[in-house]
This record gives C-alpha cells, sequence and structure tokens, in this order.
C-alpha cells in the first residue's frame, strides 16, 4: 500500500491574501467547497487579521459560516494575535496557525515586530488554544533567503523551529518565501532543523518563484517530511516578499507525488476543477 503524504491546502488564504482585485465572498466559499469535494484533510481557508492589513480577507468570519464542511477535513485560519485567535475560535476553526520568520528583518517588516516580540504574542493563544481544544500550527517564513537579508543560516531556522515547537504549536511549516531556495540549501536547512524536530512534526512550503519548488519537495521526502503545502492553480505569494509570487500549484505537486509512489488521497478529477476556478479569480491572467 502506497505511503500517505498530506498535501495542506493554502489557495483560499496564501492563494488569495494579496489579489489586488476584490473577491466576492460567495468565491471565497465555492473555492473552499470545491477543495473540500477533492477530499483535502487540511485547508487553510482564511486569516482573521485586521482589515487594514489584509483587506482581501476581510469577511473571515462569513466565509468560514458559510462553508460546506466536510467530514474528515479540518478547517484552518491564521490567528495572528488574541483578538484573531477569539473570532477563528468563535467561527468554528478547527486549527488556528501562527506566524514567524528566520529572519529579524522579515518579521519586523511581516509583523511589525521582532522574533522575540512575536513569541511574546503567541503565548496567551497557544495557551487559549490549548485549553480550547484547538491544534496551532507555527509557521517559519525565510527559511532559505530574506528579501532584506540575504541568505540564511540554517541555525537560525532551527533556532526558531524548536522555539514554536516548545511554545506547543502541533506542528512546524519551513516556508521558503521568496522561492529562491535550491535542493542543496533546503538539504543544509533540514539537516539543522531535524537535528531538534522531528521530522513528522515537520511540514514544506516552497514557493516556486525559481521552479525548483519540486526539486526541493523531493530533497524534503528524502528527509522524511511528509506533510506540504500548496495552494491550487499557483495562487498566492507574499505581499512583503516582493518578487515571491506563486505558491507550488497544488496539482503539480498532487502529480509529482503520485509520480514518486505516493498516495495523496485526493480525488484528481475535483482537484483540476478546483484549480481551474481558482485561476479564474487571478485578475491578471488572461
Amino acid at each position: 500500500m502506497a505511503e500517505r503524504v498530506t498535501i495542506y491546502e493554502m489557495a483560499p488564504r496564501d492563494g488569495l491574501q494579496n489579489e489586488k482585485a476584490m473577491i466576492a465572498t460567495p468565491d471565497k466559499v465555492r473555492l473552499v467547497d470545491l477543495l473540500s469535494q477533492a477530499g483535502f484533510a487540511r485547508i487553510e481557508v482564511t486569516s482573521f487579521v485586521s482589515p487594514k492589513w489584509v483587506p482581501q480577507l476581510a469577511d473571515a468570519a462569513e466565509v468560514m459560516g458559510a462553508i460546506a464542511r466536510r467530514p474528515g477535513t479540518a478547517y484552518a485560519a491564521l490567528a495572528p494575535n488574541m483578538r484573531g485567535y477569539i473570532a477563528a475560535r468563535d467561527a468554528g476553526a478547527d486549527e488556528v496557525a501562527v506566524f514567524a520568520a528566520a529572519s529579524e528583518s522579515f518579521s519586523r517588516k511581516n509583523i511589525n515586530c521582532s522574533i522575540a516580540e512575536s513569541f511574546e504574542r503567541f503565548a496567551p493563544i497557544l495557551d487559549a488554544a490549548a485549553q480550547d481544544g484547538i491544534t496551532v500550527r507555527g509557521y517559519v517564513s525565510c527559511v532559505t533567503d530574506c528579501p532584506f537579508e540575504g541568505e540564511i543560516a540554517p541555525e537560525a531556522v532551527a533556532r526558531v523551529a524548536v522555539a514554536l515547537m516548545e511554545a506547543g504549536c502541533r506542528e512546524v511549516s519551513l516556508g521558503d518565501t521568496l522561492g529562491r531556495g535550491t535542493p542543496e540549501r533546503v538539504d543544509a536547512m533540514l539537516q539543522a532543523v531535524l537535528r531538534d524536530v522531528p521530522a513528522d512534526r515537520l511540514a514544506g512550503h516552497f514557493h516556486d518563484t525559481s521552479g525548483r519548488a519540486v526539486e526541493n519537495v523531493g530533497v524534503a521526502l528524502d528527509h522524511g517530511l511528509r506533510v506540504f503545502d500548496s495552494a491550487a492553480g499557483g495562487l498566492g505569494g507574499c505581499p512583503y516578499a516582493p518578487g515571491a509570487a506563486g505558491n507550488l500549484a497544488t496539482e503539480t505537486l498532487d502529480s509529482y507525488l503520485r509520480d514518486r509512489g505516493f498516495d495523496t488521497g485526493l480525488d484528481r478529477a475535483a482537484l483540476d476543477r478546483a484549480a481551474t476556478f481558482a485561476r479564474s479569480l487571478r485578475k491578471d491572467l488572461p
């Protein structure tokens, strides 16, 4: 029987968050519902962040309240602070995520605080989530490169990943935010992180800006990672990382994993329908 690899679907949140043209709430709901029909075990639906910073996701509660929840699918949301956590919990999020960076400069640009200060913000979220029985995922941005500092030392990534685990995160997603990671540098980064964090508590999040995301997934698979983030239709990027548009397309990742002999558990025809719809939401595509 083929080994299972979980694809963590990011299109509704990471894929749409910095689209300039506002996307109608029913279209966001439809995207999530199409992804649910494809059989994803985990979908990141939205972010409970101030509309001032991410206006595209100002309808987070409406979207969470309107989606058709599929048994067996966990619906997640970003929660950058306690106010966001409470809103996510009240909207029925099965999982919340907090985000950190391996780069001090990126942390200040992205969430307006130092790495150490970001952990002070996380602490009450993690305490509340533990009491509420809600799992928490931690993100580490800039695991190979930072738009402001250049190459990031593997040891810096490891320190943040360990801190997230010790804070109470169930899983840590390692993000190649700029999509500049090479297999060699991803290998070095993972070697450093895996000295202290087991592979079954890690996920890989590789942007495809340089066309090497699949190669980097291959390196991570060889290191034992079995969870990978992607976005249907290849949507997304980071508004605070210039030139980093483009998550790894879920359909590309699904094909690669199947070719490697892994089971993704997804209905490919339903995935293709979701990806087609996701791409239709991009106003900059022909």
